[in-house]
């Protein structure tokens, strides 16, 4: 009589997490978020930092993006710059790759020795763009009143501050990547999550704040928190949705056995590149509205240059129709765009190994057939796949506007995508690393 399975004991849990090394990689992911906390904490040198808290506070583009640096931003810290300079580099290097031919071959031809050429210069390209935002950064708190302590303001302090927040631009670099590679999960994206996390408590009070003298408000951000809460099933569903491509694998016998014969699948996701396009959005959306939201705040004697920035900066607002619209646009281009440069989604190749081995896709022919018909299907799931991204990025704002509840916006709809998918990568990261290893005698009786 079969045993029944029973769930694991405490020991069981702890003996599958040292035998596999999955402890050690996640106490050396926590010990390097306390290391990013720790700098996010350390503030630059000859700065009054609540002055520009004051107005990052105040402007939906400065707060968005301090949510994404874990309150760096606001605290003026060295780590100011945040993961953005090193996100925004990773989209230009894959963007050029895809159009420079040599780089092209560095991606696909060269192998390993090639992938770490293209991030080497994405980590060169990176402490460009750190300087170039650092700069843009102090100059803009050059012309903030208040913001440059007496005493301090010299040739000197800029150089040294546009030094120190490169260096601290490049140190989250640094942390990403070697949680990345002796961690779990991608290291960006956990840096961001983990700068989400951190806000929440603010904006919770903001809320409370906002919505406990009025029954009303209340009834509304219920029905806010209720959005949310279906807008994450909906996150949940897309990323873990795949279309299943039948596949039919021949029977070859060797001596006197018979193998093969079963069929199989090839699973296609919905969202293919997972909550990447997401994160590679606002950074082109928010790289051009920071240093515009950063320069219009500034105090330009100029009336007319200064409208035209205000202007311009009124458009490429986190709370403006042009920029969900252009939002919903890069998330729909960028879905593509990680669908076709995904080593394991390219119909070509994936109809050339089917030949090579005699299997095939029933009712269709081997070699060109197979790889037009997998080109569609991979066309059609992507296209769905943005799409619903799309929807899931306009509901909870849609939410935000109709209940009048604003204090939340930081934590809305890409926020709320980002974290979910951050989390259903890891817990997708430690399932596989306790399966690979082939721990499932744990769970059994001795």
């Amino acid at each position: 009589m079969a045993q029944q399975l029973r769930a694991p004991s405490t020991e069981q849990v702890m003996s599958m997490l040292n035998a596999s090394g999955l402890k050690k990689k996640i106490l050396f992911t926590f010990l390097m978020i306390a290391v990013w906390r720790f700098g996010v904490q350390m503030p630059l040198y000859g700065i009054n930092n609540q002055i520009f808290a004051n107005i990052a506070s105040g402007n939906n583009i400065i707060g968005f993006l301090d949510l994404f640096t874990g309150g760096a931003l606001g605290k003026v810290s060295i780590l100011a710059l945040g993961i953005g300079p090193f996100i925004t580099s990773s989209i230009i290097i894959q963007l050029v790759s895809v159009v420079i031919p040599a780089l092209e071959k560095l991606q696909k031809e060269e192998g390993e020795e090639g992938r770490r050429k293209l991030s080497q210069y994405t980590r060169l390209f990176t402490v460009v763009l750190a300087i170039f935002q650092g700069f843009i950064f102090m100059l803009f708190l050059h012309h903030l009143p208040g913001a440059i302590m007496p005493g301090v303001s010299s040739t000197a302090f800029y150089i040294n501050s546009i030094c120190i927040l490169t260096a601290g631009a490049v140190l989250v670099m640094w942390i990403s990547e070697l949680i990345t590679e002796n961690g779990i999960g991608n290291g960006g994206s956990l840096i961001i999550f983990c700068g989400i996390l951190s806000g929440i408590p603010v904006y919770a009070s903001r809320t409370y704040q906002l919505v406990k003298s009025s029954p009303q408000m209340q009834m509304g951000l219920l029905i806010l928190l209720t959005i949310f809460f279906l807008a994450t099933i909906l996150i949940v569903i897309m990323q873990e949705a795949v279309r299943k491509v039948i596949i039919v694998n021949p029977k070859r016998q060797i001596g006197n056995k018979v193998y093969g014969g079963m069929n199989s699948f090839i699973p296609f996701k919905l969202n293919p590149g997972g909550v990447m396009p997401i994160i590679f959005a606002i950074a082109i959306l928010l790289f051009p509205s920071t240093i515009l939201a950063m320069v219009g705040q500034a105090n330009f004697k100029s009336a007319s240059v200064k409208n035209f920035i205000i202007t311009l900066n009124h458009y490429l607002s986190p709370d403006g129709i042009t920029y969900y619209l252009l939002y919903i646009a890069l998330i729909i281009a960028l879905t593509f765009f990680y669908a076709s440069i995904m080593p394991n989604m390219q119909p070509k190749d994936i109809a050339d190994n089917l030949k090579k081995y005699g299997s095939s896709i029933p009712g269709i022919k081997p070699g060109r057939p197979t790889a037009e018909a997998l080109d569609k299907i991979l066309t059609k799931t992507t296209f769905i796949g943005a799409i619903g991204l799309g929807i899931v990025a306009l509901v909870p704002s849609f939410g935000s506007y109709v209940t009048h509840i604003e204090t939340l916006q930081g934590i809305g709809a890409t926020s709320l995508i980002i974290m979910v998918g951050v989390a259903l990568d890891l817990i997708n990261q430690v399932r596989s690393h306790l399966l690979a290893r082939n721990y499932e005698s744990f769970l059994k009786d001795d």
